[in-house]
């Protein structure tokens, strides 16, 4: 009878047995290229667990997790909301406090009710506890919140009702003590949110029990925003982070800041890296639908744009949704326009800060004005060389691992260079990679020409990868001769 065996499973240098021996080779692996749209937020909220990170679609599913939006810079529904209109649509949300945040609480018929969480949104849950009209034994707790929703449980005793409550995972309470059941109803009390964290409570601790911005580790966001955190102190901590996770991480300069301090207050923070980009201290005007006209960081709508882009694009000149005005650019109550001039926006892109202001490039639009990072070198500063080179670095990191333990021979280096060079391809083929003479942007090398014996037999293999980007259209010149001297030839048509 024939046999069936995955490959590697049988020694076909050994067979004794006449018969059918079939072996199931696995297909060449193939690379699904990781996301690149996904945004890890930070901040403050008044309701939700603390440094755990939450999947978050857009606000319906932030509301349900964090409560209503608060009228803060931090606070993260604020900066999802201006994300989702800018297009993004895929969070990772890790809420911080700075530990002065409490539960709400109340007491009913004797039990004591707490809030699951701290944070002022529980402050509007109520309890209400009915005795059944059908059933004379049986009584019923129903707890509601307007939108973090309802709960219901019942039993004869508060025994049977705890034990209810306690096995629903996403019980807006925790119920204590209790005797004699009581029909009656409460509403919680002394919910507080706390006051605006550190920092350093932004930033947080790694390890075992990570918290804040480290909660974000292994979470697979390609962009990261710490709300409304201005402090350039945390520049340096938020740059190490992306460099090691392959995050852009997204900020601003302090609120008010001119275009004169804006170059030695991000130079003292020692920020030179392409991992990061600075926006500047000139903070954005948001009609908020909860909270009416809002100060909100630049760094929510270059975020939430950059998470609306493919990998290859850069912000420059992108149209930004939901603006209406800045404190130094836009039209004045009076109809003068105030914008940016060119030794403005000269200093500012030569140090590594970019801008959003009125009017852009492309017409009269809010808009991202430099597309750059905060390094100073020209060869790396650019939006789309810190997005693609981290897309292609996630991918690899993540898709090329199977080949670890296989033998070291020529069929795997040809399987190797073939699934590099296919994921290439598929970029090539989307647009994501490309040129301007039609010829092949990439080169993969993974043979004996790099792979000496010495090196093979400690048990290394090595893949060059060359990858060359498209470039940004920054300066367009357009050379011009006019008059009545001028003379045109026209080539004539074939």
């Amino acid at each position: 009878m024939a046999k069936i065996y995955q490959q590697g499973a049988l020694n076909t240098t050994s067979l004794s047995v006449p018969n059918v021996y079939v072996q199931i080779q696995a297909p060449v692996t193939l690379l699904n290229g990781v996301s690149s749209s996904r945004i890890g937020v930070v901040g403050t909220a008044s309701w939700g667990p603390v440094n755990t990170p939450v999947v978050v679609g857009g606000m319906p599913d932030y509301l349900l997790v964090f409560g209503a939006k608060q009228a803060l810079a931090t606070d993260m529904g604020v900066n999802v909301n201006i994300g989702v209109y800018q297009g993004a649509s895929d969070f990772r949300c890790v809420r911080v406090t700075d530990s002065t945040d409490k539960a709400a609480t109340g007491t009913l018929s004797g039990a004591t009710i707490t809030a699951v969480y701290t944070g002022t949104a529980g402050n509007a849950i109520t309890a209400v506890l009915s005795h059944s009209t059908i059933n004379a034994a049986l009584w019923t707790l129903s707890v509601t919140h307007g939108v973090l929703g309802t709960g219901t449980y019942q039993g004869t005793t508060w025994a049977e009702i705890v034990a209810a409550v306690n096995a629903d995972a996403s019980s807006l309470v925790v119920v204590t003590g209790g005797t004699t059941l009581a029909a009656g109803n409460v509403t919680l009390t002394g919910g507080a949110d706390g006051s605006t964290p550190s920092a350093t409570t932004f930033i947080g601790t790694d390890g075992t029990s990570r918290t804040g911005m480290y909660a974000l580790r292994n979470q697979g966001c390609a962009i990261g925003l710490l709300c409304g955190l201005s402090d350039t102190t945390s520049f340096s901590a938020q740059i190490d982070f992306g460099l090691g996770e392959g995050l852009y991480m997204v900020a601003a300069l302090p609120s008010g800041t001119s275009v004169s301090a804006a170059a030695s207050a991000l130079s003292g923070a020692g920020a030179d890296s392409y991992a990061m980009k600075v926006m500047h201290g000139d903070w954005i005007w948001w009609d908020d639908d909860t909270n009416g006209n809002m100060l909100v960081s630049p760094a929510a709508f270059a975020a939430g744009l950059l998470a609306a882009l493919s990998p290859e694009q850069s912000t420059l000149n992108k149209k930004l949704y939901g603006v209406i005005g800045s404190q130094k650019a836009g039209l004045t109550s009076s109809g003068t326009l105030l914008s940016y001039s060119d030794a403005e926006l000269s200093a500012l892109f030569g140090s590594g800060i970019d801008v959003i202001c009125y009017p852009a490039p492309g017409g009269n639009y809010w808009a991202v004005r430099g597309g750059i990072n905060c390094s100073t070198s020209a060869a790396v500063n650019g939006d789309n060389y810190t997005r693609l080179t981290n897309y292609l670095a996630e991918t690899f990191a993540t898709g090329m691992g199977t080949y670890i333990g296989q033998t070291i021979n020529s069929d795997l280096f040809i399987s190797i260079e073939a699934t590099l060079l296919g994921f290439l391809s598929n970029m090539l083929t989307e647009g994501v990679l490309g040129s301007t003479d039609g010829s092949t942007p990439y080169s993969v090398v993974c043979d004996t020409s790099n792979n000496p014996d010495s090196r093979i037999a400690l048990g290394y293999v090595q893949a060059d990868v060359k990858v060359k980007y498209m470039g940004i259209l920054r300066y367009f010149i357009v050379n011009l001769q006019g008059g009545q001297g001028v003379t045109v030839t026209v080539a004539s048509g074939g």
